[in-house]
């Protein structure tokens, strides 16, 4: 049911640039929302296994069962024990399922949204500024990823605070039967042991450090890299010296924590809804709500500092549950035996 008002929310927001595009109701379906629904079930899962468990708990609390056990001599962690092995079995699913299969999903429903939602799909950037290494940088004014042409291409190498080489040329485009690049009216500078060289020519092909991939539109790349696809990229953007990997290293993190997240929550759910109360279970469920919003707050927050900077990517991914784990200890104090 959540993931229905999801998906109609989906489709609402979405809806002007489908029919702006005039696709078919099957194409949608088939290349954007196969994709988007259990990406989107994935990720809040936690959420919704906690609440599953607050309106279980409550249920059985608000017909005495919990009484009756602790009442036959059954402790509070032995009621929670079958949770606990349960939110571990779906942990380990939602790591395998966030880790490889929904990424793999993935990449047909964000080339959708790049195609049909993004204005950008065909990047045409403008003041282009890649490192490419420690020591290389890559500058272009313009750039179009649909015919793989640049303008006013600039790639220098500076070692030691010092120029030792720059290759200019005022087009570049990639070849793709031959694998390399072709450049219009270049010029090369190079500084070898204090002397300068200059040479310049109107057609050259070469290979250079970088591949059109490097100007793609990255929009929502991280999702769509599997485990072993995320850690190979993090570690290209570290030998290149880049500074925009923060939101990779977080989605990285984020992917091992989501177990911890289902097992905390689930416990949670168990100490809050355990208890009966004269208002009945929907006031249990209504504080399972609040206690989930605060959780997405945690999660948003967290993962907006990471990006920005302002706190470490490990960090930010373990803020949520460290939170949620100090609040369970405290709810679990004060849950009558």
């Amino acid at each position: 049911m959540l993931m229905l008002v999801i998906s109609v929310i989906d489709v609402t927001e979405k809806l002007d640039d489908f029919m702006k595009h005039d696709i078919s109701a099957w194409f949608i379906l088939k290349e954007y929302y196969f994709a988007f629904i259990p990406y989107m079930a994935n990720l809040l899962s936690p959420i919704t296994i906690f609440i599953a468990t607050i309106f279980v708990t409550a249920n059985l609390a608000a017909r005495t069962e919990i009484i009756a056990m602790l009442s036959s001599g059954m402790s509070l962690t032995r009621i929670m024990f079958p949770y606990l092995i349960g939110s571990a079995l779906i942990g380990l699913l939602v790591f395998y399922m966030g880790g490889w299969l929904i990424p793999n999903g993935n990449k047909k429903r964000v080339d959708f949204e790049k195609k049909y939602i993004q204005s950008n799909y065909f990047y045409e950037g403008k003041n282009v500024h890649i490192k490419t290494s420690p020591n290389t940088y890559v500058y272009l004014e313009s750039y179009n990823s649909e015919v793989q042409v640049g303008y006013q291409f600039t790639l220098e190498k500076i070692e030691d605070d010092q120029l030792k080489s720059k290759l200019k040329s005022a087009r570049i485009v990639w070849v793709d039967s031959i694998q390399k690049w072709h450049l219009d009216d270049y010029f090369i500078r190079s500084f070898v042991d204090g002397k300068e060289s200059i040479r310049s020519g109107l057609n050259l092909d070469t290979t250079l450090t970088i591949f059109p991939k490097d100007f793609a539109n990255s929009y929502m790349l991280y999702e769509t890299l599997n485990m072993q696809e995320l850690e190979a990229h993090i570690e290209k953007l570290k030998m290149r010296g880049a500074e925009n990997i923060e939101a990779y290293k977080v989605e990285k993190y984020q992917r091992y924590t989501y177990p911890f997240s289902v097992i905390i929550l689930t416990m949670i759910g168990v100490i809050v809804a355990s208890r009966k109360t004269r208002e009945g279970a929907g006031l249990i469920i209504a504080f399972g709500f609040l206690l989930a919003f605060i959780y997405i707050i945690f999660l948003i927050t967290s993962r907006s500092l990471a990006s920005s900077g302002g706190i470490g990517p490990l960090t930010a991914a373990w803020i949520p549950n460290i939170v949620f784990i100090i609040i369970g200890l405290l709810l679990y104090r004060g849950v009558p035996r």
